[in-house]
Order: structure tokens, then C-alpha cells, then sequence
């Protein structure tokens, strides 16, 4: 896919030559300036000084992000671009076979070489890029407003940024502020890092700006940092403040070891950032609604993003598959290994939402509930196995939602979720309780305390350190779950533990936070299909049918409309009503679609009444709640 011609191939070479032997003659860094003070109109300006000598050089624009799973670098809002050196302006032409690359030549005497370039942020997320600013809050990327030499190892080019931020904006970021490195001009210079290491550490800035420390007096050091849309939005209740304290030490207890300087949890909390949440060593990017800390339903749906990001530093970040451990940003990952980098991840941010008492044991249910039922539902994995979506994340991430219940998603999330549930539980089985899964992650992510490096592993790698924690066929057990086409998903763990999936008419309480939150009316387990609810985007679009299910057999399918239930205009209350009733009858429910300007009343032959997805109580012991026992002793509120 990526393969090019002689030419290029030729061309290549000789700038492979020139990068290896000028940078390693003039050990300069490139010194990279990027003005944030019109973030607030979607556009970031960059300068780069790049050290250079006379020939042929290569600028590439990077395209693999790290904890993004696919080549998502948005190269189409790059825009601007100039190379300048020895005071005249250069020509440049971009490859023809690789959109990322720039070629030009130096000419005799120049040794600088400035270049310039925009980006615009795009507004809503697409082809483009997601969203990164708001009229008060920016998250900057480093990735987005750079170039580097083509063929050079991230690790061994050096960068020496500095940020111009909107006046009274505050700001935090992993990188080290140089000394005395804050201008009266709004500019700030950090320390010289390596290309991997910037790219690495974003930087959140706002005009409403808050810091909380979570490991008072001890080290290292954690904070929050939150850049919110209003000043309300930024504030931190006293039991928030204490569960998020007791996130750390619950990591401190899991893992034994830390492999930062320092940790700086980056919080946008707005309405125009998709929320979202991206892993780095020392920090993570996390993206949420303005009123996550004020509304309770937001926080529910929220609570295990910052769990989540933060045990990746472990898992991810300093442990990771071979084939995501690339050499540079344009060398192609290989995903085949996310079951473990995600799915283990996935698995114990949930766990330590609970730990840390953001979840109750009850909200826990609730949320396995949800998943395990979802999942156990899908027709989906009948031609498509778990590592399959693996294989081919950078295809489904971009995924529309309409056909995912078919087509699958990025199940290896959620799904893993089960099997290293399940896998938790054997472990405890098989030692007789003297052994859990937290053994396996100590002894697999948490060696080397301090050490802040990269740490490759295979899927043998995998095997081998969970057998030394209990001999089992592990081997056996990951391949039957990853290539399993059902039916139905992994529920093994959820019924070791002590429970099983029930259906009732009384609503998941995880689901209906999910909805308020959303404005998506889902009665998938009933009817069979999603529905935009009011208040949100696209007000009665479809947004799925389940192959099979009542809805389907019917006719109706995603992209419709939905305008009445029976004769009558519909609401979330009217569909439910319609639900109860055709229980006690045999007559179908009767659906007006509004299918691409015509209209047609679709006969739903479903009579189940309302279904919505928990766990209730199995034969045998609790091993949930002990699997999600805090372990660490209780902080000081």
C-alpha cells in the first residue's frame, strides 16, 4: 500500500544518507514555535527551524498516531506550507504515491531551513480530523503542526518547542518548562525532547483553567488538570477529588511501580469536543461534555475514561505489542494485538472505576450488563471473530453507527472486557484464590519501577507470564475466544463470578444514564432498533436494526425516520407504552417511517414487552465484588 517506485526508492536513499550524516553534525534540535492565540478561530500557525545542508531532503507529515490505531494524522487541514531558506522561498512537491511527503532541495550555503504551516481545526469530526478547540478551551497535538525527515527514528530527532497562548489562558502539559523560559509575549519554552516524547505530551490551555493535586506531599506527583467552557464547569467536588486520589493509590497497589516523572491527567470538559480519550506515557487527553462533574447521568457514562487512560501508561505506553512499538509515525501499525492493549485496559478501567468508588457495586452490574447483553445480541460475530476487528481497527473506528450490529465494531473494547473477566476468575480458581489477574499485571507492567522507556511484547509473551501466574492452557483459551463466531458473546467470567444476564421491563440504570445523556432511545432487546430521541442530533433517525430482530423482519431498517406509533405522533414514553400494551395483545405495533421524503406504516409482530439487560445473582460466591474490592487503603478526603 505504501510502496514506491525506483525512483523514489533512489531518492530515498540519498536522503537517508544526508539525515544520518547532518544531524549527527550538527546535534541541533529543530525548534518548533506554534501560536495558539487564534485557536478560538479553528487555526493553529506553526514555525519550524530545521538544521540542514545542501541536497536533497524529505519533510514528512506524520500519519501514524500512537494510541489512535491507524494512519488518522489529518494531512488535509495541513495547509499554508512554505519552506524558506538563505532568505528566498523553496520549491516543493509533494510525492505522488505518499500524500505525507515533501521534496525539495537545499541549496549550497544554506544551513537553516524555516518552515511554516496552518492547521484548521476541523469543526465537527470526519475525513478531516476531530475537533480540538473551542471558543475557550485547545488541545494541542504536537503531531498536527509538525514535520520531521523522512526515514529518521522519532526517538532520535530532537525538537525544542515553544507555545504562544491566547491572553490569560493557563495551561498544562507533561513536558518540563524551561527556566525562565515565560515571555511577556505569551510565549512558553519547554525543554528539548525527542520527536517521540513531544508527540507524546500534549498541551491543554484555556481561558477557564483549574489544577488538583492527587498525590499531596507524595512522588511522584499526580494532578488534574481541567479546561472547561465556564468556570463552573472546572470545579471538583470533595468526593470526586477523593476518588480520583484513591485512583492512584489503587494503581500504586496494582502495579507495585511507576514508569513517569510524573502523571498530568489533561480534562477538556465541552460540548464541542467529541469526548474521547487518548493514552500518553505521563499524561492522557481527555475529552468529556462541559457538565461531566455537574450532572450525575454524564458522570456515569463518563467515569471509567479517566480510569482507563491512565492504566494505558502501563499498558500501552510502557508495555506494548511489537507491532504498535513503530520506529517513526509513517511506518504502518499492526493492531492484531489491541485485544490486550485495549481490551486488558478496558477490563481494568472499569475494575478501578469501581476500586476507586466512582461506580458502586450495583452501577457495576449495571454497566457489565449492558456490555455483556449488547455483545451477546450482535448477529454480527457470525462471520466476523473478535481478533478480525482487531486486525482491522483503522477501518472501523471511522465506522458509521448504522449496520454496526452486523457489521461489528471495535468489539475488542467491550469484549475483551468478558474474556479477561473470565480469565480473572480462572486464575483465582485454579490457585485456590491465592492469585488474580492483578498478579498477571504486576509482574507483566509493573517492573522497573521508574524506568520510562518502551518494552515490546508478543502474544507468546502473554502466554508465558500468565501461566507463571497459573498453569492453565492460556493459548487455547485466547485463540477459542478471539476466533469464536458464537453464538452469543463470552459470558464465562460473568457467570464464574457469581452472576448471570437476565432481562426484566425495569431499564438498566447504566442504559438509561447512556440515554439521557445520548438522547439515544434504545429498545434493541424489544423491538430490535436505536432511535434518536429528542434533544439530541438527527431527532428520529434510525440508527440501527438488528439483523433478525422484530424491527428488521418488519422492513424498517437505519436511516428512517421514525414519525408516529400507532396513529399517533411518537415520543421515548409513547414507543415504551406501545411496548407494555402489545404484550396483552396480538396485534402488531404499528410504525409510520418517513424513508427519504416517502412515507409508510411498517406492522411490528412483536409481543415481549420491555427487555432491558442486569445480573442477577448465580450459584456460588461473589468473586465480582472481590474482584472489585478496593486494595488500597482508603485516602484522606
Amino acid at each position: 500500500m505504501w510502496m514506491v517506485g525506483v525512483r523514489r526508492a533512489c531518492l530515498f536513499g540519498l536522503i537517508s544518507l544526508f539525515g544520518a550524516t547532518a544531524w549527527a553534525q550538527e546535534k541541533a534540535a529543530v525548534k518548533l514555535e506554534v501560536d495558539l492565540r487564534d485557536a478560538n478561530k479553528r487555526v493553529y500557525h506553526s514555525k519550524m527551524e530545521f538544521p540542514v545542508a545542501a541536497g536533497p531532503l524529505t519533510l514528512v507529515y506524520p500519519k501514524w498516531i500512537p494510541g489512535e490505531h491507524a494512519p488518522t494524522g489529518p494531512i488535509v487541514d495541513a495547509t499554508g506550507l512554505h519552506f524558506r531558506g538563505g532568505g528566498r522561498e523553496l520549491t516543493w512537491r509533494r510525492d505522488d504515491a505518499d500524500m505525507y511527503a515533501f521534496h525539495f532541495e537545499v541549496p549550497a550555503g544554506v544551513s537553516s531551513l524555516e518552515v511554516t504551516l496552518d492547521y484548521l481545526l476541523p469543526i465537527e469530526s470526519g475525513t478531516a480530523g476531530v475537533p480540538s478547540a473551542s471558543a475557550r478551551v485547545a488541545v494541542l497535538p504536537w503531531n498536527l503542526v509538525l514535520l520531521y525527515p523522512q526515514g529518521a527514528k522519532s526517538d532520535e530527532v530532537k525538537f525544542a518547542a515553544s507555545v504562544r497562548l491566547p491572553n490569560g489562558w493557563k495551561f498544562a502539559t507533561a513536558l518540563q518548562q524551561v527556566s525562565g523560559g515565560n515571555h511577556d509575549d505569551g510565549l512558553v519554552e519547554f525543554e528539548t525532547v525527542s520527536l517521540t516524547t513531544l508527540v507524546d505530551s500534549p498541551l491543554l490551555t484555556g481561558a477557564f483553567f483549574k489544577t488538583y493535586e492527587l498525590s499531596p506531599g507524595q512522588k511522584p506527583e499526580h494532578r488534574l488538570n481541567i479546561a472547561a467552557d465556564s468556570a463552573a464547569a472546572t470545579a471538583v467536588t470533595p468526593e470526586e477529588l477523593q476518588h480520583l486520589r484513591q485512583l492512584v493509590a489503587e494503581t500504586g497497589a496494582l502495579f507495585r511501580a511507576r514508569h513517569y516523572r510524573h502523571y498530568d491527567f489533561l480534562l477538556a470538559l465541552t460540548d464541542h469536543l467529541d469526548p474521547n480519550g487518548l493514552e500518553h506515557h505521563e499524561s492522557s487527553d481527555n475529552r468529556a461534555p462541559e457538565r461531566t462533574l455537574l450532572d450525575s447521568d454524564t458522570l456515569e457514562t463518563e467515569t471509567d475514561l479517566l480510569p482507563h487512560e491512565f492504566f494505558h501508561s502501563w499498558n500501552g505506553k510502557y508495555r506494548r505489542p511489537a507491532g504498535l512499538a513503530t520506529l517513526n509515525y509513517q511506518e504502518p501499525m499492526k493492531d492484531d494485538l489491541l485485544w490486550v492493549y485495549e481490551g486488558l485496559t478496558q477490563y481494568y478501567g472499569v475494575m478501578l472505576a469501581a476500586r476507586s468508588g466512582f461506580w458502586t457495586p450495583g452501577q457495576l452490574r449495571e454497566t457489565l450488563a449492558a456490555t455483556a447483553a449488547y455483545l451477546n445480541d450482535r448477529p454480527g460475530r457470525t462471520w466476523r471473530d473478535l481478533e478480525d476487528t482487531a486486525i482491522s481497527s483503522q477501518l472501523l473506528y471511522g465506522a458509521r453507527q448504522a449496520g454496526s450490529s452486523w457489521r461489528r465494531s471495535a468489539d475488542y473494547y467491550d469484549e475483551s472486557t468478558l474474556i479477561w473477566l473470565e480469565a480473572d476468575t480462572i486464575i483465582r480458581r485454579e490457585s485456590k484464590g491465592q492469585k488474580s489477574l492483578d498478579d498477571f499485571c504486576r509482574k507483566f507492567h509493573g517492573t522497573e519501577d521508574g524506568a520510562i522507556k518502551v518494552v515490546p511484547y508478543t502474544v507468546d509473551d502473554v502466554v508465558s507470564a500468565m501461566n507463571s501466574v497459573a498453569p492453565y492452557d492460556w493459548r487455547n483459551f485466547f485463540e477459542e475466544r478471539l476466533h469464536s463466531h458464537g453464538p452469543g458473546a463470552p459470558l464465562g467470567g460473568i457467570e464464574n463470578s457469581g452472576w448471570k444476564l437476565t432481562f426484566s421491563s425495569v431499564m438498566n440504570d447504566h442504559e438509561r444514564a447512556e440515554e439521557d445523556t445520548d438522547h439515544v432511545v434504545d429498545v434493541s432487546y424489544s423491538l430490535g432498533f436505536g432511535v434518536h430521541g429528542p434533544g439530541g442530533e438527527d431527532v428520529s433517525s434510525i440508527v440501527d436494526v438488528i439483523p433478525g430482530s422484530a424491527a428488521a423482519k418488519a422492513g424498517i431498517a437505519p436511516g428512517m425516520h421514525l414519525v408516529a406509533v400507532n396513529g399517533r405522533r411518537w415520543t421515548p414514553e409513547s414507543l415504551r407504552e406501545a411496548i407494555r400494551a402489545a404484550k396483552n395483545t396480538k396485534e402488531a405495533i404499528e410504525l409510520l417511517m418517513e424513508n427519504d421524503d416517502y412515507f409508510r406504516t411498517y406492522a411490528v409482530d412483536y409481543h415481549g414487552g420491555e427487555r432491558y439487560p442486569h445480573l442477577a445473582a448465580n450459584a456460588g460466591p461473589d468473586v465480582l465484588s472481590a474482584i472489585a474490592k478496593r486494595r488500597a487503603a482508603e485516602v484522606a478526603k
